[in-house]
């Protein structure tokens, strides 16, 4: 997310526009980077460092970087950080897919095995037999 460091309303622009993407996305942990353009008009500064650190720490610490289009100062330093947070990102949701998934697996596995046995009814806690088209399971 960019605004310019010769503007405060760019920087007020910006919460509005997170807070949409946060409400679309419904997910407080979107990859952001806060960027403050324009950093070599220091003598234009409207933005303090601080204020802007401010702002990028109540968006749950999110970096913060001023950058230089003009100068290509820092650019390749926030693209980077932005696409290591998207692969940290896909990285922990492909691994809390594949704990749901685990978890469903054993889930079945259990209910299956439970089926196929019938505890202390007419059959004494011993497995029925189940039969599947040619064969039979025990």
């Amino acid at each position: 997310m960019v605004f310019s460091i010769t503007s405060m309303t760019s920087l007020h622009e910006l919460a509005e526009l997170r807070d949409q993407i946060i409400r679309i996305k419904d997910d407080m942990r979107v990859p952001i980077v806060l960027v403050g353009n324009k950093s070599d008009l220091e003598e234009d500064r409207a933005v303090s460092r601080a204020r802007a650190f401010a702002v990028s720490q109540s968006w749950g610490g999110c970096p913060y970087y001023e950058t230089s289009a003009r100068r290509r100062a820092n650019v390749d330093e926030v693209f980077v950080d932005l696409c290591r947070q998207i692969i940290v990102r896909d990285m922990e949701l492909s691994r809390a897919r594949d704990y749901d998934n685990r978890d469903s697996y054993r889930h079945r596995r259990d209910r299956d095995r439970d089926r196929d046995r019938d505890p202390g009814g007419r059959h004494g806690g011993r497995r029925r037999r189940r039969d599947v088209s040619h064969c039979t399971i025990l």
